[in-house]
């Protein structure tokens, strides 16, 4: 008679071991494989608003506004670039539903500015509640370099005209400000970053330290105060003060960075538009030199760049592209990256 011999306990447990060593392995496989899909999408996004962008100049000539200052009743508060560039994102209900002749923060504003957009949330954003009861945005428009190398007249912006980003500003009676085109672009396009992603702040504005993982969504206070014209020496000494700020440094605001997409304040930065000051992933950082009521991010201060995935953020260039930029990337590589005609030479490898 033939005896049927079964597993013994010892095998039993090996196999066990084999397949949790194998689940072990695939696990990462898997959530890297769902990291790199939400990246895909979050670079398509990037895509359609640089495309958005280029009709945008087609139809009239400049490039979007950073905000449409002064206009409507006047306030300074006023609609930001996302609107501007609706219709060339096949969202015309949307924009006709804007009422550009009146205030933007009116109750009349909220069809329009409560919604959601889907196209202007990276996938890989984890907060799900809104900084406010508007609709947000991931995306945000290159303001420019280090606003302490130098201001235009006066202080709306945050850099001299040959440090400007490719989003400026509607300036009344402000020498230099005034809409932006591709032929202003002097050190090449394809150099010359136009969006980048960066994390949303958080609903109801709960304060927090340095060392949480929501730092990137914060703005905190530098311990150092620069001023203008204090040039790339100064510059660097301001972000090596944000990046030096104990791990117990509390935020003087969290719920500020894309506060939301309809509306911004030429001066709060962090609301529509992010700096090449600090690399990307550095925490966005309030300058002591500007006043403290501009907790959005002053000119002077910085509203950084930065995302959820590994390593760096993706960047649309002028020309459309989008490329993914390191956090290691040099300092002085990603200041070029924001100038439109700073007359910097950067080559392909250096980022």
């Amino acid at each position: 008679m033939r005896r049927h011999r079964g597993f013994t306990l010892i095998e039993l447990l090996v196999v066990i071991a084999i397949i949790a060593v194998l689940i072990g392995l695939l696990l990462p496989a898997v959530q890297s494989a769902r990291e790199a899909a939400r990246r895909s999408q979050c670079v398509n996004n990037l895509k359609q608003l640089g495309l958005a962008a280029h009709n945008y100049v087609s139809v009239n000539n400049v490039l979007p506004l950073q905000t449409l200052w002064l206009a409507g009743n006047n306030q300074g508060w006023c609609w930001s670039w996302y609107p501007s560039v609706l219709p060339q994102l096949e969202q015309q209900p949307i924009f006709n539903a804007i009422n550009f002749s009146v205030n933007c923060q009116g109750a009349e504003q909220t069809t329009a500015g409560y919604n959601q957009l889907s196209f202007l949330i990276c996938p890989s954003e984890d907060q799900k509640l809104r900084p406010s009861a508007y609709g947000t945005s991931n995306y945000a428009g290159n303001f420019g370099g280090p606003g302490t190398i130098g201001l235009w007249s006066g202080t709306i912006v945050p850099n001299s005209d040959q440090l400007g980003g490719t989003l400026s500003l509607n300036g009344r009676g402000v020498a230099n400000l005034g809409p932006v085109g591709f032929e202003s672009i002097k050190d090449g396009m394809s150099s010359t970053a136009l969006f980048s992603e960066r994390l949303i702040g958080l609903n109801g504005g709960p304060t927090i330290t340095r060392n949480s993982d929501d730092a990137k969504r914060a703005i905190f206070t530098s311990a150092t105060t620069v001023a203008t014209g204090q040039g790339a020496a100064g510059a660097k000494s301001f972000i090596d003060s944000c990046n030096a700020l104990a791990p117990s440094t509390t935020s003087t605001s969290t719920n500020r960075i894309a506060y939301c997409w309809i509306y911004g304040y030429p001066m709060h930065v962090g609301i529509n538009a992010y700096m090449h000051y600090g690399q990307p992933n550095s925490i966005p950082c309030h300058n002591p030199s500007d006043p403290s009521w501009l907790s959005y991010v002053g000119p002077q201060g910085y509203a950084s760049a930065n995302s959820n995935h590994s390593g760096g953020v993706n960047l649309t260039m002028a020309d459309g592209s989008v490329k993914f930029i390191k956090d290691s990337i040099n300092l002085q590589t990603w200041w070029g990256l924001g100038t439109r005609k700073g007359g910097e030479v950067i080559s392909a490898d250096a980022y």
